[in-house]
């Protein structure tokens, strides 16, 4: 009887906070600018613990119960608990060889483990209905490589991560380069760290600035202008428009040395629409579709909160591109002496 009152108590926990949001939704004026436009304007944080595609035992359904989110933060914790008691074990004999292949990247501590604002969704993918991925076009690329041993493959590598050799820069992924942030998109992907915007209107633009890698989108609010097809931009070419309480900004000419999306295709031929709808004073409701007919079979649309913060960007130092490559290719070439000389 205990655990089915917790049960009950959680249910109602959870359904009058829906409620309340609802209200709140339905309540809630939406600030305006000098100009007349939905204010959107400050510090807003998109890390998500909500996975981008559904498990596949939830099918179609989209939200989970007040029983499984009250799991999810034991075993959140949990995970967070086991991997700080990991971390601080003592190394009993330091002058051991490690173990393992690699030294790993960041420790527990820089992690963004959670959302700040509470996501009840079983995926961030809305569309296809199943919540995940749609099929890929025959034929289309997969990039393999990923944090780890490189994996073969050529030149130019669009993979976010990992490497295909150590001859050069150009064979390293392009967050290892500091091209582009591993979370920040577009479109905006929570998970990991710094996942954080700033946004910033005047009458006749927009402004998104990413935290990592501190990419700033200058978002012209009409199409003249619009790039010629055979102008690509890491970030591409975005121009927007206000739809109701909405800025909505749809994006092109992206450059075909990135990958479409995740592991797949290249960006060539996507285009991208974002929506960002204020719902109350600490919500951007920041909803995107994806549109690649060289890459997917359907288009992909996602949904996730943005989450207002007190605070400020830092510029992202990303040494990866720079110490960290130097170091790199260095290493590769005292490896290369060594096995020579072994010879």
């Amino acid at each position: 009887m205990p655990f089915k009152n917790s049960v009950i108590a959680l249910l109602f926990v959870f359904v009058s906070i829906q409620v309340s949001y609802a209200q709140s939704v339905d309540d809630y004026a939406v600030p305006k600018t000098e100009w007349g436009q939905p204010d959107l304007q400050g510090v807003w944080n998109f890390n998500s613990e909500t996975p981008l595609q559904r498990p596949e035992e939830f099918g179609d359904r989209e939200f989970l119960t007040a029983e499984e989110i009250q799991q999810a933060r034991i075993d959140r914790e949990q995970s967070r608990a086991e991997a700080d008691a990991k971390e601080a074990e003592p190394n009993v004999n330091p002058e051991a060889p490690p173990v393992a292949e690699s030294s790993g990247g960041y420790n527990n501590f820089w992690f963004e483990r959670a959302a700040i604002g509470e996501n009840v969704r079983t995926s961030l993918i809305t569309h296809p209905r199943n919540g995940r991925l749609p099929e890929r076009v025959e034929g289309s690329l997969v990039h393999t490589a990923n944090l780890g041993p490189d994996v073969p493959g050529e030149r130019p590598v669009r993979a976010i991560f990992g490497g295909i050799a150590k001859d050069g820069p150009e064979d390293r992924g392009l967050s290892e380069r500091c091209l582009i942030g591993f979370n920040a998109g577009p479109p905006l992907s929570g998970g990991g760290y710094n996942a954080n915007i700033q946004i910033v209107q005047s009458k006749t633009h927009a402004v998104i600035l990413t935290e990592m890698v501190h990419d700033a989108r200058i978002v012209p609010l009409d199409d003249s202008g619009s790039l010629d097809d055979n102008i690509r931009l890491w970030t591409g070419d975005s121009r927007g428009y206000y739809e109701g309480d909405a800025l909505v900004v749809v994006t092109k000419n992206f450059s075909e040395l990135l990958p479409s999306f995740s592991r797949f295709g290249t960006a060539k031929d996507k285009v991208l629409t974002e929506r960002f709808t204020r719902v109350d004073y600490s919500t951007i409701n920041y909803d995107w579709t994806l549109e690649d007919p060289s890459t997917f079979t359907d288009r992909i649309s996602a949904t996730l909160p943005l989450t207002k913060v007190a605070g400020q960007l830092y510029e992202y130092g990303c040494h990866e591109g720079n110490y960290g490559m130097e170091n790199i290719l260095r290493g590769e070439r005292m490896s290369e002496m060594r096995a020579a000389a072994d010879d």
